[in-house]
């Protein structure tokens, strides 16, 4: 008996479809030993050492291959064709004590009886070079998310999470979001005018330049101004040009472009479209049994194979008849830092349509291999034509302009239209009468529109995975984990708005405290060249240790400055630093081992004051609490007068006290009652004190508005009964 070892229980399903007879095909659920889950788990002082531990719920499934491992006469390693999976097989290999130095690995692009038959008669050993760039890239990531993160959430007061490129992912959405704010619209205004040659019919051209610079008025006098020039200007045309335009095929699906199609046209989240493709890519279950629809789904390669285009070419023959295929090949080349290990993301059998299978998937999977298997057939078609014209029209200093273009052949829009809507001003895709340079044109009127500059859009998820792959952040098998962790419900740096996403309060606090004192792991491109140097590891052209020593050194002097804070001893005065115990967050002495003063955080700071305790006559002194600063008694415990100094903003509706204007632990801000905990009232907007007259909730002011806090009414206070 044979024994192929791989990672999912739906693989091993599929593959023994395939081997009948002496192979036996089980699964490690992934991985069966990682690093600790409650501590760092490197060794700092033994090079960066890892400690690898396994979970207790693995231990079942090590002791059933070790089984299977000893009866077997030969193990294969098949687990996924990426450096993840390569850890995986070493890490197997480790715990079942089989030979490293035997040809023992293989590996496969897809799951079909040809790809398996093939990887069996051609094992190789397990590349170390590879296990180590992952190796390297865990500890790393390790070291800075196990020191940053504690150092944050106890300079931060919250419990927070740091990671090396999600934190770079974040101040992107932060620094975003910072620019609409901080956006001032600037007024323009565009001017049209309606035109047309001697009995022929009308058309309009845009006002784009003055004396041959680009120009828009920036006010409406300057419009009105220019209006009046143009109605006393002659209308001549300057410029015909057309042109047959041709747009190229995209290329097959990558993993970015995967996520970011997803996004955009499914309106899936990048975890989920991965979680999907996972499963087509494991197989799904049919009458005969499972059966696997696409490849590997996590690759940064364009390349597909000659056997699946020729098939493809084909297939389009068949279908779309000989207009549709293109005269060579369509190639197509992979970025510069691409790994190129696998195919593109492909249908495994063309004869597999999306229809032919649609009863045997659920909603979203058919979706999704839908837009696998149409993109793929598209990359392999002809490109699509269009007869294009643009017409520039001079009056007096101007230059106005228009344009338009007509589809006259699909090609591969048939099957993957990619066509975006025409955003520019000047390409109204307008039906252009016969036109000839220096022909006179009737002025039949002119509008002018008033318009305002935009800020820069909000990112998606598909739009920062693409900026994050443009900028070299991150790498194929990592956007989706990203993704999953701005979102997450524990903590959520960002919410979405609709499609946007949207930072949260805690996260300008965290990448302002990032920015300042780790500026090596926040700045994009040391973090895109930190990839690199972990991509040359997998090529054997870097040691590991080295490129984290050399990493190290520097983030331990950061780290340390991250801990000293502005809290000074009470019993030596040098300044205290902040650490995390068992216990949670304490201030602890910088002058250790001489002093060993510490204290908890809740301590806080006591500020003295000019005001008088109107109790006892002491000195006050500021304080903060739970809900925020309050003035305390110096003489307390004697004497425990308080007086809040939080502001008030609002009347609570219920029992008629102030409302507090209040932070919560995701840093969003609330209305709370003075009068708590008699009064539990809170309000994400500002109270009135008022009901509404229509359906009884209370009122809230809103943007100087005051409107009902109730979404099913529309009730305002000035509104027109």
């Amino acid at each position: 008996m044979q024994l192929i070892i791989v990672e999912s229980p739906h693989k091993a399903k599929t593959i023994e479809k395939f081997l009948k007879g002496d192979y036996k095909v089980d699964a490690s659920k992934g991985h069966v030993r990682d690093l600790p889950t409650n501590y760092m788990g490197v060794s700092i002082a033994n090079n960066f050492e890892p400690h690898y531990v396994v979970a207790p719920e693995k231990k079942q499934d090590i002791k059933r291959l070790s089984e299977d491992a000893k009866k077997a006469d030969k193990v294969y390693l098949a687990t996924d064709p990426d450096r993840e999976g390569e850890a995986i097989s070493w890490h197997l290999a480790e715990v079942l004590g089989l030979d490293e130095n035997q040809a023992n690995r293989i590996e496969f692009n897809e799951i079909s009886e040809q790809a398996v038959k093939k990887a069996l008669a051609s094992p190789r050993k397990i590349d170390k070079n590879l296990v180590d760039a992952q190796q390297a890239r865990r500890v790393l990531d390790r070291i800075v998310g196990y020191s940053i993160s504690p150092a944050a959430s106890s300079r931060l007061n919250d419990n927070l999470s740091a990671g090396r490129v999600q934190s770079v992912a974040l101040k992107m959405v932060v620094d975003r979001e910072r620019e609409i704010k901080a956006f001032v619209p600037q007024e323009y205004w565009n001017l049209k005018a309606d035109v047309n040659p001697e009995n022929k019919s009308n058309f309009k051209v845009l006002l784009v330049e003055k004396n041959g610079k680009k120009y828009k008025p920036s006010s409406a006098e300057e419009a009105e101004a220019v209006e009046n020039q143009l109605k006393n200007s002659d209308f001549v045309v300057k410029n015909v040009k057309r042109a047959l335009t041709k747009s190229h095929a995209p290329a097959p699906y990558i993993t970015s472009t995967l996520q970011q199609d997803g996004s955009i046209r499914l309106n899936l989240t990048a975890p989920q479209v991965m979680q999907i493709a996972q499963r087509l890519y494991e197989g799904v279950e049919t009458p005969r049994g499972h059966i696997a629809l696409i490849t590997y789904m996590r690759t940064d390669s364009v390349r597909i194979s000659q056997d699946a285009q020729k098939l493809a070419l084909n297939y389009i023959k068949e279908n779309y008849g000989d207009d549709y295929v293109p005269s060579k090949p369509n190639v197509y080349r992979a970025k510069k830092d691409a790994q190129d290990a696998h195919e593109a993301i492909r249908p495994i059998d063309i004869r597999r349509t999306p229809d032919s299978v649609k009863d045997l998937l659920d909603k979203n999977q058919y979706r999704l291999y839908k837009l696998i298997y149409d993109r793929f057939i598209a990359s392999q078609m002809s490109e699509a034509k269009y007869d294009g014209v643009s017409v520039e029209v001079g009056a007096s200093d101007y230059t106005l302009k228009t344009s338009g273009k007509t589809l006259v052949f699909k090609g591969y829009t048939v099957v993957y239209d990619d066509t975006k809507k025409e955003e520019d001003e000047e390409s109204g895709n307008a039906l252009l009468p016969a036109l000839t340079e220096g022909e006179k044109l009737n002025l039949n009127a002119i509008t002018k529109e008033q318009k305002l500059t935009k800020p820069p859009t909000r990112y998606t998820e598909a739009s920062l995975i693409k900026n994050m792959e443009d900028k070299g952040i991150g790498r194929p098998s990592t956007y989706a984990t990203i993704m999953a962790k701005l979102s997450d419900k524990k903590r959520e740096y960002v919410y979405k708005d609709k499609k946007y996403l949207v930072p949260n309060e805690i996260s300008y606090s965290l990448i302002d405290f990032l920015v300042k004192y780790f500026p090596d792991v926040m700045d994009i491109s040391f973090t895109a060249k930190m990839e690199d140097d972990l991509d040359d590891i997998g090529e054997g052209g870097k040691d590991w240790h080295k490129l984290i020593a050399d990493f190290y050194a520097p983030f331990e002097e950061q780290l340390r400055k991250s801990k000293v804070t502005e809290v000074l001893c009470d019993k030596c005065g040098a300044p205290m630093i902040i650490n995390s115990g068992k216990y949670g967050n304490y201030y602890a002495c910088s002058n250790y081992p001489t002093c060993q003063n510490i204290k908890a955080v809740n301590e806080k700071v006591v500020i003295p004051t000019d005001k008088i305790c109107s109790k006892c006559g002491a000195m006050m002194v500021e304080r903060e609490g739970k809900f925020g600063k309050f003035l305390a008694c110096s003489n307390y415990p004697k004497c425990k007068n308080t007086v809040s100094m939080t502001e008030t903003v609002g009347v609570c509706p219920d029992c008629g006290k102030p409302t507090k204007k209040m932070t919560s632990r995701g840093g969003k801000l609330f209305y709370g009652c003075s009068g708590y905990p008699d009064c539990k009232f809170m309000s994400w907007d500002i109270p009135t004190g008022e009901k509404c007259p229509t359906c009884g909730a209370y009122l809230i002011s809103v943007d100087g508005a005051v409107k009902c806090s109730s979404k099913k009414c529309n009730y305002t206070k000035n509104a027109k009964n």
